[in-house]
């Protein structure tokens, strides 16, 4: 991390917690604590990290990112 009020620091966060408020819990009320966690890690798991591409990653998804550098682990 850089020094205070680098606003650059959390643009990635910043713009992944924007994309679940916009898709996920806008005017969302959850009966339970559970409930709403549930609709997140299946957000994240089922749609964020497998097939939404990333422009950091080089374009391509971060399991698809991760996939390809632990291939590369075992080569080496």
């Amino acid at each position: 991390m850089s020094r205070a009020g680098n606003c650059h620091d959390n643009a990635v966060a910043e713009s992944f917690f924007a994309t679940i408020k916009k898709r996920i819990i806008k005017r969302k009320i959850y009966s339970t604590r559970e409930d709403a966690k549930a609709e997140i890690f299946n957000f994240i798991e089922m749609f964020y990290n497998p097939k939404k591409r990333h422009s950091h990653t080089g374009g391509v998804s971060p399991a698809k990112f991760e996939e390809a550098y632990y291939s590369e682990l075992k080569t080496v």
